[in-house]
């Protein structure tokens, strides 16, 4: 098999919960050996942000759920009491060695304990150190601790999420998942990477990376908010409508939903034509996109009574035959049943200690020469506490005493 792209990097992973795990798990997926760093006893908090946990096998209470699962695999976990002495200098023992360190504590949390920036780069000046915060190391907003949603409203993206104003349910909306932890984690890799070529190519510097989930919301808002930037007016929430062709939205068919998006004029004409009204292509209120867009609930609504004449499954052949981008809106039983899903393999397996066949998505980026095969499951709590540490001198006798006064 094939090296994969980042064998031979070391990362020293004290990041909790989502947005930073889910970065280090990509890097891990990409070879890296990452080292998680979690509490004795509790671990990372996503270990208590369940159900569903998996089953034990003796049917104990276990901390292994869903939330935990989805960012930690291909990792190895190492129990370390950062508050105390002992702990603090396994953690820079261990650095001294790494290509990267992660963390998402408050700002100026880690300087106490001597593992911020400053104090790990002078015991290893090429040390990559991203930091992963609510609201950045600068700035008034600094010290706040920030989750997700509320990194949604601050950000602005639950102002433009929801169904349009005036009808059921109106107002501000957040997004399904945790959307802003996860491209967060996406930037947070990307920082790293960049960081790393950065020190590669001129001449082994290392610096700190800076990321956070104001930025991240504020930026993935992209054309939105580059609306407001130039015109100062704030789009409108706009449900499921799209966001440039039109129309585009979920129609109601006889039997379900269905998604469409007509994104020229060519499309619009073809899609009156598998509607059975070509006519409305040659009307001076809906001839080109943005005569569309002055019009949309006018046209929105004769679509409508359109698509409710036959079902979804009828609409998304004939369209697709057409050449019309459309789709069924799916569940999660049917997404991961899909012919192009389970071709693209985008469920893997997994053993764990508890499940024989675990389930997992797998890393979104495929390679060509350096293909990503090998998935390890998420590690129980301290599960290489002594693998790790032998690796800087701990023997066994010296591990069993920093377990009797939980240190690790």
């Amino acid at each position: 098999m094939s090296a994969l792209p980042l064998q031979g990097i070391k990362i020293l992973d004290l990041t909790r919960v989502l947005a930073g795990p889910l970065s280090a798990q990509m890097l891990a997926d990409l070879g890296a050996e990452v080292i998680k760093i979690e509490r004795p006893g509790g671990g990372d908090d996503a270990r208590a942000f369940g159900p569903p946990y998996l089953k034990d096998p003796d049917g104990q209470h276990n901390n292994n759920n869903s939330f935990y699962l989805c960012a930690n695999r291909n990792k190895k976990s190492v129990t370390v009491n950062i508050a105390t002495e002992e702990g603090q200098d396994i953690v820079r023992e261990l650095a001294k060695s790494c290509d990267v360190m992660m963390e998402n504590y408050k700002v100026g949390d880690l300087k106490r304990y001597r593992l911020d920036y400053e104090s790990i780069k002078a015991i290893n000046p090429g040390i990559i150190y991203c930091s992963v915060t609510g609201f950045g190391q600068t700035g008034p907003y600094a010290p706040r601790a920030g989750y997700d949603a509320i990194l949604q409203a601050m950000g602005g993206l639950m102002s433009v999420t929801g169904h349009l104003d005036g009808e059921p349910g109106a107002g501000p909306m957040k997004v399904g998942p945790s959307i802003v932890d996860y491209m967060t984690g996406m930037n947070s890799s990307i920082g790293i990477l960049s960081a790393l070529y950065h020190r590669k190519v001129n001449g082994g510097e290392g610096q700190h990376v800076d990321v956070c989930l104001f930025d991240t919301v504020i930026a993935s808002l992209s054309h939105y908010a580059q609306i407001f930037l130039v015109n100062g007016q704030t789009p409108p929430r706009r449900g499921t409508w799209g966001n440039g062709g039109m129309p585009a939205g979920v129609f109601r068919c006889t039997d379900g939903e269905l998604m469409l998006v007509v994104g020229n004029d060519g499309q619009f004409a073809r899609t009156c034509a598998v509607l059975g009204e070509p006519q409305l292509a040659t009307d001076p209120k809906f001839l080109r996109n943005n005569d569309r867009v002055v019009h949309g609930k006018e046209i929105m609504a004769i679509f409508a009574g359109l698509f409710l004449k036959k079902p979804v499954a009828y609409w998304l052949d004939e369209l697709e035959k057409a050449g019309v981008p459309s789709g069924p809106i799916n569940d999660f039983s049917q997404v991961f049943a899909d012919p192009h899903v389970r071709s693209r393999g985008m469920q893997v397996k997994v053993e764990h200690p508890f499940e024989q066949s675990l389930s997992l998505i797998r890393n979104a980026i495929t390679f060509s020469g350096t293909p990503v095969k090998q998935y390890r499951a998420p590690p129980l709590l301290g599960a290489d506490t002594r693998d790790v540490l032998a690796t800087i001198g701990y023997d066994e006798a010296k591990v069993e005493a920093l377990k009797q006064q939980k240190i690790v």
